[in-house]
């Protein structure tokens, strides 16, 4: 059997070019003659109209490069596996894909995420979830669908293709309650710190963990916007903005502790705890070297999982077993789902945490609400004579 070759494949973003048919045909007529007379993109290629359909929305960063990923393993396979090009595929051979990337072959597989450029690069670590599965043939649906609205593909053949399904949870179970994020809180707030670069991180870490836990943000969402970002219209309302996915805009609410927090974050950073729209300082800061340098998404994330390690050691001192092996799941967005379930549970109105939260369908928002649940727990445990105090 032929060893697969995992080349690297082209697919950066570029802006759709306006050549018309006449020059494409000129340019290569071969490549084109299957390309319909009136087609409104310029890709010659696979791998081109790939880079075309990545450009063509406005994706973010992370969007960008997940869609790049399922298009490379995707068009990887074409060649490799199935030896066709894109107006080669039939329904079958999608769905054949489809059934691939439950559990690739061995060859195609590698536990060590070597980068691309290395001989030793497969396209899977392992075999994919089926909410997994399910993104990558979205990525590939949108491919086709996009190749045919553009006279690249004359059919769509993704179009006959059934998504993966997914088993969806009826409530949302991976979040902290008000009593583990106020130790949490505590435990960060009363954290060491002896140098001027531990004071920085602590006064940071207090306030990512703060503004998660208020927001409900993603984390690209904080950790990539600015210092002015934080802003009043002199009412005594705070809100902050963010660009949330698809690079919409949204503001939430800030509370009276994340201002505090901010503040004084700023102040260990020796900045004026006040701060203008004009600000285009990161929000979120490096604690190490001179100069004022974002941190990553990843940092981000580091940060509040080690905050959570340390809240469990807490809990465990405090006898709460229960406590702290939540803490050592919990990761960072946690805190989204924290925030969203605790105010729905308070009875926040829905359609105001879907507006908080940025989530497309009022659905999504209500997999957060858990009073009822509470409440009809409560009241069979009652009735059988077995109240909260008996637990």
């Amino acid at each position: 059997m032929p060893e697969k070759k995992f080349d690297v494949i082209n697919l950066d973003p570029f802006p759709a070019r306006s050549g018309g048919a006449a020059e494409r045909r000129q340019r290569d007529a071969d490549a084109l003659r299957t390309i319909a007379e009136d087609a409104i993109t310029d890709a010659r290629t696979d791998s081109e109209i790939a880079r075309e359909f990545i450009s063509h929305g406005e994706l973010g960063e992370k969007s960008i490069a997940n869609t790049q990923k399922e298009l490379f393993r995707f068009l990887t396979w074409c060649r490799e596996e199935a030896g066709k090009t894109l107006r080669q595929l039939t329904v079958a051979d999608l769905n054949g894909y489809k059934d691939f990337i439950r559990s690739p072959p061995p060859d195609w597989v590698s536990t060590t995420k070597w980068p691309r450029s290395d001989p030793r690069y497969r396209p899977f670590s392992g075999p994919l979830s089926d909410a997994s599965r399910r993104q990558a043939m979205i990525a590939v649906k949108g491919l086709f669908a996009y190749a045919t609205q553009t006279g690249y593909l004359r059919r769509d053949a993704a179009a006959l293709v059934k998504h993966v399904k997914t088993a969806s949870a009826s409530r949302i179970t991976r979040y902290l309650t008000p009593d583990a994020l106020e130790l949490a809180l505590t435990v960060v707030a009363t954290r060491e710190a002896t140098t001027p670069a531990s004071i920085r991180r602590r006064e940071r870490d207090r306030f990512l963990l703060t503004s998660y836990i208020h927001t409900g943000a993603r984390l690209s969402e904080i950790v990539g916007a600015n210092m002015g970002a934080f802003y009043t219209e002199g009412n005594g309302r705070w809100w902050l903005d963010v660009l949330g996915k698809g690079n919409k805009p949204r503001r939430l609410p800030v509370p009276p502790e994340m201002l505090a927090a901010f503040r004084q974050y700023r102040v260990a950073y020796d900045l004026l705890p006040q701060t203008a729209r004009s600000d285009d300082t990161p929000l979120v800061l490096s604690s190490r070297g001179e100069f004022l340098v974002r941190i990553t998404d990843e940092a981000a994330a580091d940060a509040l999982k080690a905050i959570f390690a340390a809240a469990a050691v807490a809990a465990d001192q405090l006898g709460d077993a229960d406590m702290a092996a939540t803490f050592r799941q919990a990761s960072a967005h946690w805190l989204r789902h924290s925030m969203l379930t605790n105010h729905a549970n308070n009875g926040v109105q829905l359609k105001t945490l879907q507006e908080t939260a940025g989530h497309a369908s009022i659905a999504t928002t209500a997999a957060y609400l858990h009073k009822t649940d509470n409440e009809r727990h409560d009241e069979i445990l009652a009735s059988a004579g077995l109240g909260k105090e008996s637990k």
